[in-house]
């Protein structure tokens, strides 16, 4: 045996380089959509679209708080040059106008509980066709589905002779109802849609700890459906806020919103912009207002149906 001890060898790993092949790469936290969005170009391209969208709404609120006769006379953006032409003397007659006022509130009542009572009776009906058994749940799903197709116009004539029959025509009421039973099944579609992502160990681990379906519906899928929830009621009120189909054939006069009012006003007075400015800024401001309330709500309920 010799006497030299010889060492045991090992295999040598090498690392190759980053660029040989056969190696992978890392991914790329951007990529092109990325750098294209940050991009000085769509930036710039963002801000023109912005301004586009923002200056008939600069107009209208200049020209509501401008006299008649300075409207009459020249442009709205004369006010930045004479600031001095701008006063609240429109909303001050306008709030004085006991109709537009009227109007104000009816559009108000009509739009608030619609809103509620569509999202609320979406819920219940879409976490029942997501997760309760009953007989005939898919035949009706598939009924709810299909009266998406139908359009809002045919029903005009039947639902006006049937609020006739019933005493409802011509009453908040009667457009509420009308605007519940058109709104209900998108509602339900998206609702039940969303529903059905949540993952079922979620809800089986909640029946083996002895909670009800109300509990778990309440405790458990409302806070989960939040998101698709608000972006649900910020369109369903941005819509009925903004009908005046509608609300022009099933209201009268002392039922009519805000939009049906300002149209009459248009009619009888058609260069009366000292009352259109005004109360077209204001059945404005109120869905702006609504949409930037709930805009973080709205975001999510976005992001969350793109990953999913």
């Amino acid at each position: 045996m010799s006497g030299h001890l010889t060492a045991e060898r090992r295999p040598v790993t090498t690392v190759p380089p980053a660029g040989a092949p056969g190696t992978r790469r890392a991914p790329r936290r951007t990529g092109r959509l990325g750098r294209l969005l940050s991009s000085s170009a769509v930036q710039a391209l963002l801000i023109v679209v912005a301004l586009v969208w923002i200056t008939p709404l600069a107009g209208l609120f200049l020209s509501s708080l401008r006299d008649e006769s300075d409207n009459a006379s020249d442009g709205w953006w004369t006010a930045f040059t004479d600031p001095s032409q701008l006063s609240l003397d429109n909303y001050t007659a306008l709030f004085q106008d006991s109709g537009i006022t009227t109007a104000f509130w009816n559009t108000v009542l009509i739009a608030v509980p619609t809103t509620v009572l569509v999202v609320g009776i979406a819920a219940l009906a879409g976490y029942a066709f997501a997760w309760l058994e009953f007989p005939g749940r898919d035949g009706i799903f598939l009924v709810v589905v299909g009266l998406l197709v139908v359009p809002v116009q045919i029903g005009l004539l039947p639902v006006a002779k049937l609020f006739g029959a019933v005493g409802l025509f011509g009453t908040v009421a009667g457009v509420v109802l009308f605007h519940v039973a058109y709104g209900l099944p998108f509602a339900v579609f998206l609702l039940r849609n969303y529903f059905a992502e949540i993952p079922r160990e979620m809800l089986e681990a909640a029946r083996m700890d002895g909670g009800s379906e109300w509990r778990i519906f309440s405790r458990l899928v409302l806070p989960l459906g939040r998101p698709a929830i608000a972006s649900l009621a910020i369109f369903q009120f941005l819509w009925v806020w903004n009908d005046m189909l509608v609300a022009l054939l099933f209201a009268d006069s002392g039922s009519q919103p805000l939009t049906v009012a300002l149209q009459s006003q248009m009619r009888q007075f058609g260069s009366n912009i000292g009352v259109l400015a005004p109360g077209a800024f204001l059945s404005l401001v109120v869905p702006l207002v609504v949409f930037f309330a709930f805009q973080r709500h709205f975001v999510q309920g976005v992001m969350a149906g793109s990953v999913k």
